[in-house]
C-alpha cells in the first residue's frame, strides 16, 4: 500500500517538474536545458556569483538571434533580454508592462523592507516622486564638503595603518569603513568612526547584510517564488536586529534634531522636511507627506546601496590602476590639476576631473554595481516582431555584466581601458550597452551621489598615495559567490606608498 503510494507521489513529481521544465519549449523559445532541482542556479555544477552566472546565459543564449532567452531558477522560468531593442522596450518604452522587480516586501511584519528597490505599483511611483528632490545636484553640493572632510580623515588613517604594516592594506575592508562613515553622516547625521572603529555598529549591520550566507540563499529563494506564502507565515527578509537597530537609530536622531533644532544638509533632514510639510524647504512643489516607517526603510536601503556598491567601485578602479602603472599615472595629475584650478579638493574641481570619470566609468563597465536588471511582467506583453507573449508574473532578467563584457560591444572586454569613456568614444557607444545604474524610470535613484562618493574616495587616494601589487594582489580575480555584490576571493590586497 505505502510503496504504490510512495511510486505515485514520485511520479506525480517527475511529472510536474517535466512539464515545468517544458515552458519555453511550448512558447518556441531558445532555452538552456534545465537540471532539476536547482534548473540553471549552477554553471558546470558550480556556484557562481549572479553577475558571472547571468553572463554565462547571455553568452549562451545570445547566438540564437532570438530576442529573449530561456532558463530555470529551480522549477520557475526567467526570460533572459538578449536584444537591445527589447531593453528599452522593458527599461523605457513600455514601462507599464515592466513596472515592478518582483521582489519581496511586507508592510506589515517588516516594513523596513518596504524601500524603493523593492515596492510596487502606485506605492513606488507616488514614493518615488517624493524622495527625488532629496537627491538633486544641489543638494548634492551641499553635502560634498562632508564627504571630503571624511575623505581626509581617510587619507589620515590609512598612512598610519601602512607605516605599522609594511606598506600593505586590505583595501575592501578600509573602503568599506570609509563608505560607511560617509553614509552615516550624509544620511543619518552620525558620527560612526568606522576608520578608528571597525567594530562599530553601523559597519557590523552592513556586514551582516551582505554575507550570503546558505541559510539566507534559501530563504531569499523561497520569499521570491513564494510571496504570498511567506507573507501568510511572517517571513521577514531583513534580519530582526538589523531591523531594530535602524528603527532606533532614525527614532533616536530625529528626536534628537526636534528637541534640539538642529539642522544638517543630510538625508534625514530633508526626510524630516518631507514628514512635516510634504516638501522640502526652499521648494513650492508638494510631494506629500512621509512616514516615520517609509523614512526607516529609504534610510536602511540608502545605506545598503552606498556601503556595498560605492565601496567595490572604488575598490576595483584602484586595483586596476595598481596593474598600469600609466593610467595611474595619468588620473592622479588629472585629479592633482583639477584641485590646482578650484583652490582646493571640492565640488567643482571634482566634477572638472574628466579623465578620473573616465576611470570610474570603465571601472562600472568591468565590475557593474547593478550586474542584473530584473523586472516582472506586470502586464501580458507581446514582443514586437514575434508570436511572444510574455505573461503577467513572468520573471525578466536583463545581464547587465554580460552585455558590459561582450566583445560586439567593447573589443577585448577583459582589458581596463578608460579610453573607452573619452568624450569621442562616448558619442559612439550603442544605447543599453553601458547600464551600471539601470536605466529607465526605476533607475537607481542615488546613482549621483554614489558617483560622487566613488570620485571623492578615489580622488583623495590618487592625491597621497601610489598603489600597485604586492605578494597578496589575486592576478586575474576571483568572484567569491557569497556576496550580493561583486567581491574579491580574500579581500583586496594592494601595496599602498605614501606619496612625499
Amino acid at each position: 500500500m505505502w510503496i504504490y503510494l510512495l511510486i505515485g507521489i514520485i511520479t506525480s513529481l517527475v511529472l510536474f517538474v517535466r512539464r515545468k521544465y517544458l515552458f519555453w519549449e511550448r512558447q518556441r523559445v531558445p532555452f538552456i536545458k534545465p537540471k532539476f532541482p536547482f534548473g540553471n542556479l549552477l554553471v558546470n555544477g558550480k556556484r557562481v556569483h549572479t553577475s558571472q552566472l547571468t553572463t554565462y546565459y547571455y553568452n549562451e543564449l545570445k547566438g540564437k538571434k532570438h530576442p529573449i532567452g530561456g532558463v530555470f531558477f529551480f522549477t520557475t522560468p526567467f526570460a533572459v533580454v538578449l536584444d537591445r531593442e527589447l531593453m528599452r522596450n522593458v527599461l523605457i518604452q513600455d514601462f507599464q508592462h515592466f513596472h515592478d522587480r518582483g521582489l519581496y516586501y511586507n508592510e506589515k511584519d517588516d516594513p523596513i523592507s518596504c524601500h524603493l528597490f523593492n515596492i510596487e505599483g502606485s506605492y513606488w511611483t507616488n514614493l518615488r516622486k517624493k524622495l527625488s528632490p532629496i537627491f538633486s545636484s544641489g543638494k548634492l553640493k551641499l553635502m560634498c564638503p562632508m564627504v571630503i572632510t571624511i575623505a581626509e580623515r581617510f587619507q589620515k588613517c590609512l598612512s598610519k595603518s601602512i607605516s605599522q604594516n609594511q606598506q600593505e592594506a586590505e583595501m575592501k575592508e578600509w573602503l568599506n569603513r570609509f563608505t560607511v562613515d560617509v553614509i552615516g553622516t550624509c544620511a543619518f547625521g552620525i558620527e560612526c568612526n568606522s576608520l578608528t572603529n571597525p567594530e562599530e555598529e553601523f559597519r557590523k549591520m552592513g556586514v551582516k547584510m551582505f554575507h550570503v550566507a546558505n541559510s539566507r540563499i534559501i530563504k531569499f529563494f523561497f520569499i521570491s517564488l513564494f510571496k504570498n506564502l511567506a507573507k501568510k507565515v511572517h517571513i521577514k527578509s531583513v534580519p530582526e536586529d538589523v531591523s531594530e537597530f535602524f528603527f532606533k537609530v532614525i527614532r533616536k536622531t530625529i528626536a534628537f534634531r526636534e528637541m534640539n533644532h538642529v539642522l544638517r544638509n543630510d538625508f534625514i533632514n530633508l526626510s524630516m522636511q518631507l514628514m512635516a510639510d510634504g516638501k522640502l524647504e526652499g521648494s513650492d512643489e508638494d510631494v506629500g507627506k512621509i512616514t516615520l516607517n517609509e523614512v526607516v526603510a529609504q534610510s536602511f536601503v540608502f545605506f545598503l546601496a552606498g556601503y556595498e556598491t560605492s565601496s567595490t567601485v572604488m575598490m576595483f578602479c584602484l586595483y586596476e590602476l595598481s596593474l598600469q602603472e600609466d593610467i595611474q599615472r595619468r588620473a592622479r595629475e588629472n585629479v592633482i590639476s583639477a584641485v590646482a584650478r578650484h583652490g582646493g579638493l571640492n565640488y567643482d574641481a571634482l566634477m572638472d576631473m574628466g579623465y578620473l570619470d573616465q576611470c570610474v566609468n570603465e571601472t562600472m563597465r568591468k565590475y557593474p554595481p547593478a550586474g542584473n536588471l530584473g523586472r516582472c511582467v506586470t502586464k501580458d506583453y507581446n514582443i514586437p516582431n514575434t508570436n511572444i507573449t510574455l505573461r503577467k508574473g513572468l520573471n525578466v532578467v536583463i545581464p547587465v555584466h554580460g552585455i558590459h563584457h561582450d566583445a560586439e560591444y567593447y573589443p577585448d572586454p577583459e582589458r581596463f581601458d578608460p579610453e573607452r569613456f573619452s568624450a569621442e568614444e562616448s558619442t559612439k557607444r550603442l544605447p543599453f550597452t553601458f547600464m551600471p545604474f539601470g536605466e529607465g524610470p526605476r533607475n537607481c535613484i542615488a546613482a549621483r551621489f554614489g558617483m560622487l562618493m566613488a570620485k571623492v574616495g578615489v580622488a583623495s587616494m590618487l592625491m597621497r598615495f601610489q598603489f600597485s601589487k604586492c605578494s597578496k594582489t589575486a592576478v586575474p580575480l576571483v568572484i567569491s559567490p557569497k556576496h550580493a555584490s561583486m567581491s574579491p576571493e580574500g579581500g583586496m590586497w594592494l601595496k599602498v606608498k605614501e606619496i612625499k
